[in-house]
């Protein structure tokens, strides 16, 4: 199956966001819905994609053999499944640089927002933080305890990940 350019940029988005959802691909590719992000998959790269137990998208090996892309994610072979590696967008490398670490309290959404505040003089949008913490829960290094609101904590200890921004 040959793909065109803009169907091997979109793979490339698949294998490095991994395991991602229609919604964060939808961002990515500015589509109005996450049908027409289903659409798209199921049409022109069906053959690339499956989606795991979760329903999480997810690039199969030949598909991160065709594009030119480091994968999201990465585990140590020898490791407990834990990632050691992930690729994330500026905002959630930073969200893992000042989130409560395995052993710490864990933090609310608006908390996080906070710090990114304190530690970078940025001002996302509470409801990106969210997404950006969601996304890492989904790529296995941060977990949610559920108090009052939901809060979060690296499920890893921060020496232990490497975090790469991507572009």
């Amino acid at each position: 199956m040959t793909l065109s350019e803009e169907a091997q940029d979109r793979l490339a988005d698949v294998v490095e966001l991994q395991p991602t959802k229609n919604s964060e691909l939808q961002d990515r590719w500015e589509m109005e819905s996450g049908s027409e992000v289903h659409q798209y998959l199921e049409n022109e790269l069906s053959d690339y994609y499956f989606r795991d137990d979760n329903s999480l998208i997810r690039a199969t090996a030949e598909a991160a053999d065709l594009v030119d892309v480091e994968p999201g994610i990465e585990s140590d072979p020898e490791g407990d499944g834990v990632p050691s590696k992930i690729r994330v967008p500026e905002l959630q490398a930073r969200i893992v640089a000042v989130l409560a670490g395995p052993e710490e309290r864990s933090e609310s959404v608006v908390s996080v927002l906070h710090r990114l505040r304190d530690e970078y003089d940025v001002d996302p949008d509470a409801e990106d933080v969210r997404s950006g913490l969601q996304s890492l829960r989904r790529k296995g290094v941060v977990e949610v305890e559920y108090r009052t609101v939901p809060t979060f904590r690296l499920a890893v200890e921060r020496e232990d990940l490497e975090v790469a921004v991507s572009d």
